[in-house]
């Protein structure tokens, strides 16, 4: 979809130099759903697919090896196959659906082949609470600023209404300079490739709008907040 940047709280925590550059993001959706359940390999996979969108391609060849540099690093850790998982009472529903049929899973293979169930550990709750609040020109990216909003629910009310102010300002600046290159260039576009920039200018609009409506939901939650504590 969108190149993703690697931070360098990323490999602060992992401990390597990852070469893909989705690395980050990934590395993110692992300790994010692990957060609220621990997931076999399988099912981990088919909840990153569920989170990162059916674009992203999320294989076992970038899963495991994912799953390896944070279980080196002391980020995640392998947790008894045999043993039930328990299932989050975090009010999302697909996470408690997602443990429930690990747990059977698990319950199931007890008579044959076991499967490695992966858990979260102090560590890897740390990793992912810096990388999900770390501040840098990433929130240009799209697909890392819709991951991070994901797990939104995870931050404070002050660093969440802070992703989406820097997110609001980068997508003003990416309208502003979508809009001079479409002026600069109109003359020379033929319909297609103009009429493909107008839409992109829309997108980012609709964008900002969005971004505004959430902004302004933040700021009326906090102020809900104070009356509440006078």
């Amino acid at each position: 979809m969108f190149p993703i940047l690697l931070l360098d709280i990323s490999l602060r925590y992992i401990g390597v130099d990852v070469s893909g550059k989705g690395a980050q993001v990934l590395e993110l959706a692992i300790l994010g759903l692990l957060k609220e359940s621990d997931l076999h390999g399988y099912e981990l996979k088919k909840r990153l697919a569920e989170t990162l969108g059916p674009l992203s391609s999320v294989s076992f060849g970038s899963l495991y090896p994912a799953l390896g540099r944070l279980e080196a690093a002391g980020a995640v850790k392998a947790v008894e196959a045999n043993q039930d998982v328990p299932v989050p009472m975090t009010g999302s529903l697909g996470a408690e659906l997602a443990a429930f049929r690990a747990r059977h899973a698990s319950a199931r293979s007890r008579a044959g082949k076991t499967r490695k169930v992966y858990g979260i550990t102090p560590r890897g709750h740390e990793c992912f609470t810096e990388l999900l609040a770390a501040e840098s020109s990433s929130t240009e990216d799209d697909r890392l600023f819709s991951l991070r909003l994901a797990f939104a629910r995870h931050l404070s009310p002050d660093a969440r209404l802070g992703m989406l102010e820097r997110r609001r300002a980068a997508l003003v600046e990416r309208l502003a300079a979508a809009r001079s290159r479409l002026r600069s260039g109109r003359s020379r576009l033929d319909t297609y490739t103009r009429s493909l920039m107008e839409h992109g200018t829309e997108a980012t609009e609709r964008d900002i709008s969005w971004l505004d409506r959430l902004i302004a939901d933040e700021h009326h939650i906090a102020a809900q907040r104070q009356e509440e504590d006078r």
